[in-house]
């Protein structure tokens, strides 16, 4: 990929209230609240997104939820490919109208949560580095989507999205707050997580009801807790906050039966920890004790 053909791009930056109020109006786009679409029109905001996913010329981008294309320009610019997954059909002929010039941008239209995103990261991005997800993703559709990125254990370097405020604090939570749970879990079992910015309702076309927050991801080459059975390690995580206000035996209770009642108020003690705390407070090496402990006699 020649730096002609990455820095190529649309006429004016799409990323500005002035320029975005133009294309909906130029296109007659409506806003569906169902798809949760919200157009980012802050050129910093953009910068820091695409400066946190570490691009460059030899490196692909996936983005997931484009709109009308504004962070897509600008990772045009940084990344050797581009592939935009988008599921609202009427935003296709925009897309592919405003980003002819781009050599190195694949509009696809699809929904991300059911295509085979490692096929197409295969077939879109062969001959490149690395690959990260880099996204302004559909709040309704945060969590289903990042589970989805992280459990397929996709080939990827980072995963950058904006996400409401208070999934980030969730994302990123240590043990022993409210924010803290089984997203906590499962995004520090599978990656790095960081708050890279905080973001106002007031850079958006239209404004959404909550205030948004960057968060980057870094995957790792391999969890940092050994576990035996990894169904058996979320089973025992859900199962923790199930009912936050219980303590551990009972929610343990829950997940084996009342049969087995007392292996589940002994079955914390057995690996050091107190049956009357709750799954808030464990750690991730705690989480994996129990389900190791578990997987010896899951039945």
């Amino acid at each position: 990929m020649t730096d002609g053909m990455r820095m190529s791009r649309p006429a004016g930056d799409i990323g500005t209230p002035k320029r975005t109020r133009e294309i909906i109006a130029r296109y007659g786009f409506t806003f569906r609240k169902a798809l949760g679409q919200n157009f980012l029109v802050d050129a910093n905001v953009l910068r820091k997104i695409v400066d946190a996913a570490e691009l460059g010329p030899s490196k692909g981008a996936l983005e997931i939820g484009p709109g009308i294309g504004a962070l897509t320009e600008q990772l045009a610019m940084a990344a050797g490919k581009v592939a935009a997954i988008e599921l609202d059909r009427r935003l296709i002929p925009i897309l592919e109208e405003l980003f002819a010039p781009c050599a190195n941008v694949e509009i696809v239209h699809g929904d991300a949560l059911k295509l085979d995103l490692k096929q197409l990261i295969a077939e879109r991005f062969a001959g490149l580095e690395r690959v990260s997800v880099v996204a302004n993703l559909p709040y309704y559709v945060t969590t289903p989507i990042l589970m989805k990125l992280l459990e397929d254990r996709l080939p990827l370097e980072h995963i950058v999205v904006m996400v409401q405020k208070e999934v980030a604090e969730r994302m990123t939570a240590p043990p022993g707050g409210k924010e803290y749970g089984s997203l906590s879990v499962a995004v520090r079992y599978f990656a790095e997580p960081e708050v890279v910015c905080t973001v106002p309702r007031t850079v958006f076309v239209p404004p959404p009801n909550v205030d948004s927050a960057v968060v980057r991801l870094t995957l790792r080459a391999r969890p940092p807790v050994d576990v035996a059975d990894e169904a058996m390690f979320f089973r025992v995580v859900h199962a923790a906050f199930a009912q936050r206000r219980k303590t551990l035996a009972n929610n343990l209770t829950a997940l084996l039966g009342k049969e087995r009642r007392q292996e589940a108020a002994a079955l914390p003690a057995s690996c050091g920890i107190d049956p009357g705390r709750r799954g808030e407070t464990l750690s991730l090496e705690e989480f994996a004790a129990l389900a190791n402990k578990l997987a010896e006699h899951p039945a």
